[in-house]
Formats: structure tokens, C-alpha cells, sequence
């Protein structure tokens, strides 16, 4: 081993008798002051305000000399993780259920599906907000515009209601968004005598005609089909 390393047989057992070194014996008292400010702290105290804490009590120690210390003995400050949720959150969307599925959609007008994608115009990106007809998967009306909001899904609404003229009973199905579920939005649906459906919570795949519908158009796999 002594060959291997380029030491000395005697330097070698020199180093093997030899005790800790005063900076060792340092870094081991402080590293104790450390983990005891950290546990007074319910480990929530990070470097920083262990090193403040070491100097009040008249501790010398620099703050890169208190980060490494803590880093090589694991001692690190607990992360608390806040969560922000409405109670009404669940109750305000869950109002409406998805009434899709109930419906065939064998003849045209019978089931509407919309939804909102993001287009790459130059440098900037515009939205584009798509109302399609289920039983033809034809495209019946559509919006473009600068911002993904109310005005927008109101203007593809009105798009396709002007071009088709549903009767009344029409199912208008789309994702979970407040851009549909806007005072405005629905105000409009129920003068139309439109039926409002809604993805269940946590089922994307519930809107999968539209899905399917933005990912050909923006790969290039077919062309606009309106009718």
C-alpha cells in the first residue's frame, strides 16, 4: 500500500499513531453546535441562519466552513410544502357532468366537442379556439386570437351557431376550462337551448376528438375539413 500511494513505511505508521488534528477537533465541536442549533430549530434552520445563530452565541466560524460542515454531516433544513386548495373548487366544476357519452351522435348536430390550442405565429404565440361535430368530425366553427379567455371560446361559439344553426338539445362538450364555464359562455349556451357537458375530473382523455383533431393538424396529417 505504501508503494502505492508513494509514502513511507515510517511516515505511514507516523500518520497511524498520530491523534486528530486541531482543526479535525474543530470542525468536530462545531459540527455538535451545528446539529444542536439545527435540532432546536425542528430542523427547519438552513446555513445561513445557523451561521447567524453561531455568531450570537460568539461562535467564529465562516458561512462557507458552516455549509460544508452541515453538508458532509446531512444536516439540512426541512422544506414544509404548502398546498392551496378551495373547498369550492371541486363542487364548482363538478356541477356539470359529462353527458357525452350518453349520446350516439349518428346524424350531425347531435354532439358538439370544443377545445383551445396554442399556435407558433413568428415569435409570438396566438390561440385558437375549435368547435367540431362529433358524428362528422368536421370542423363547424372556429376563433383565432391573442388571448385564451371567454371572448375567444364566445367567438367560435357563435361561429358555428351562425354556419349551422343547431336545434335545441345540441350536447356542447369540452375540457374542465373557465373559458367555458365563464358566466358569459354558459349564459349563451342556455340561450341557444344548448346542452353544456364537461370532461369528468381528471379524465383528459374524455375530450379525445379534439385531442386527436389538434395533434393531425399541427403534425400536418390532414387539412381543415369544414362544412
Amino acid at each position: 500500500m505504501c508503494r502505492v500511494y508513494g509514502v513511507t513505511r515510517a511516515g505511514f505508521y507516523a500518520w497511524r499513531s498520530r491523534g486528530p488534528s486541531l482543526r479535525s477537533q474543530e470542525n468536530e465541536t462545531l459540527a455538535r453546535q451545528i446539529r444542536q442549533i439545527h435540532q432546536a430549530s425542528r430542523s427547519t434552520y438552513g446555513s445561513p441562519r445557523v451561521y447567524r445563530r453561531l455568531h450570537e452565541l460568539g461562535v467564529s466560524a465562516s458561512k462557507n466552513r458552516v455549509a460544508k460542515l452541515m453538508r458532509n454531516s446531512g444536516i439540512k433544513a426541512r422544506v414544509a410544502t404548502l398546498r392551496y386548495t378551495s373547498p369550492n373548487l371541486k363542487k364548482f366544476f363538478g356541477s356539470l357532468p359529462n353527458q357525452q357519452h350518453e349520446h350516439p351522435a349518428d346524424a350531425p348536430n347531435q354532439v358538439w366537442v370544443a377545445d383551445i390550442t396554442y399556435l407558433k405565429v413568428g415569435p409570438i404565440y396566438r390561440y385558437l379556439a375549435v368547435v367540431m361535430d362529433r358524428c362528422s368530425r368536421r370542423v363547424v366553427g372556429w376563433a383565432f386570437g391573442r388571448q385564451k379567455n371567454v371572448v375567444l371560446t364566445l367567438r367560435a361559439l357563435n361561429h358555428a351557431v351562425a354556419r349551422r344553426r343547431p336545434p335545441p338539445g345540441l350536447i356542447f362538450h369540452t375540457d374542465r376550462g373557465i373559458e367555458y364555464y365563464a358566466n358569459a359562455f354558459r349564459a349563451r349556451l342556455a340561450q341557444l337551448r344548448i346542452t353544456q357537458s364537461m370532461n369528468r375530473p381528471g379524465k383528459v382523455t374524455d375530450n379525445a376528438f379534439m385531442e386527436s383533431f389538434f395533434h393531425s393538424m399541427k403534425n400536418g396529417g390532414s387539412a381543415w375539413a369544414c362544412i
